[in-house]
């Protein structure tokens, strides 16, 4: 004996609000099948039928068509609130298990924690006889924990006297008013991997976006030297192909040369990388250019583990979120882009709000600090 069928009706207005439900990207995707189910019950088709055009079971539309027959459409449609289920929730010492366990090393051969190995891990204890998922990222979350990511971060040593040096070096330059004959600029670099397309993109449509293959041809890498002179508002970056002593020293000359030959020196602040020094200059000019060129310059370099006081590093930060997300397949590429994003920014005066000083790097730094004995 088959199973009853549900008649199914919609009037004109109930199809139209239906249709577009079926239509909408914004719904999920229950939403749309279920409205897909009733468009087609109201046109006479069998629960066979529509369950084999919509790729779905027979009891879902079965039981599709029965919310509509007793309750309405839109109780067929729509999830409807459930409200009698109380969400379980840990006592405190279950919460402080699971904030141990989310702090401690993960199982040997996983990376770190998840959701689901704290949850294994918490039945396995006989914290509790049953828990989900849920349950335990609602727990972490109230305590700002999650065991399932990481970050990089440069940590600097703790009491390091040469660190709280350069730090207020640094800091100290930053504070200096503005000068034209003395333009404090920050240097740093990046580099951009190269990728080319093995096939042609699918183009942003309606309902659909930008579909990219995830297969990509390797063309080598490039090097990007960022300055920024950030009481200007001014950068300029260079792409090179690599970042040795020499494309350094070909930088620093067009530094001084090109962008401001006016100045009687340049205040520059960048990391103490190998190659960031006036050695380099003597690699690639002869002695009284390389002369000419580090007198033009006073040097302050930002500590190890202390690059975040760079601040062409944030300007790098901004280049690569808001320019440097799609696959370039060329040298020549990446600079065109590069310097469309350079115009832009140079046009509009772009600057960064910089408001750490020494004063504050006192307070909020302390542990950094050498204790000394009075």
């Amino acid at each position: 004996m088959s199973a009853k069928q549900h008649p199914v009706e919609l009037s004109a207005e109930d199809r139209s609000t239906v249709e577009r439900v079926a239509r909408s990207y914004r719904r999920s995707t229950r939403e749309r099948l279920h409205a897909r189910i009733l468009l087609h019950s109201a046109d006479g088709a069998t629960d066979a039928a529509i369950a084999a055009a919509l790729r779905s079971c027979v009891a879902t539309v079965r039981r599709v068509r029965q919310h509509c027959a007793e309750e309405g459409w839109q109780a067929a449609v729509f999830r409807r609130p459930q409200a009698h289920r109380k969400a379980r929730a840990l006592d405190g010492a279950g919460e402080a298990q699971l904030i141990a366990l989310a702090c401690s090393e993960p199982p040997r051969g996983q990376e770190r924690w998840s959701l689901m190995l704290l949850k294994q891990r918490l039945i396995e204890l006989h914290v509790v006889d049953a828990i989900s998922r849920e349950t335990v990222r609602r727990t972490l979350k109230k305590t700002f924990l999650k065991p399932w990511l990481k970050r990089c971060w440069c940590i600097p040593p703790k009491a390091n006297a040469e660190f709280v040096c350069r730090m207020e070096d640094v800091l100290d330059v930053y504070q200096r008013p503005h000068d034209p004959a003395q333009p404090l600029v920050c240097l740093d670099e990046a580099s951009k991997q190269l990728l080319g397309e093995v096939r042609a993109p699918l183009p942003l449509q309606p309902g659909a976006p930008c579909r990219q293959d995830c297969e990509y041809e390797r063309h080598g890498t490039a090097n990007m030297f960022m300055l920024y002179a950030p009481l200007e508002g001014w950068r300029h970056v260079d792409v090179t192909e690599r970042r040795t002593a020499v494309d350094f020293a070909h930088v620093i000359k067009d530094l001084v040369d090109v962008h401001f030959p006016q100045a009687l020196r340049i205040v520059l602040v960048m990391d103490n990388l190998n190659t960031h020094g006036p050695a380099s200059l003597y690699e690639a000019f002869a002695p009284p250019e390389a002369r000419r060129l580090a007198a033009k310059l006073e040097i302050h370099y930002t500590p190890k583990h202390g690059s975040w006081l760079d601040r062409a590093e944030l300007e790098l930060s901004i280049l690569a979120r808001q320019c440097l997300s799609d696959r370039m397949d060329s040298r020549s590429h990446l600079a065109s882009e590069v310097a469309a994003w350079e115009d832009r920014r140079n046009a509009s005066h772009a600057t960064i709000d910089w408001r750490f000083t020494t004063a504050d790097a006192r307070i909020k730094l302390k542990r950094l600090y050498p204790a000394v004995q009075p």
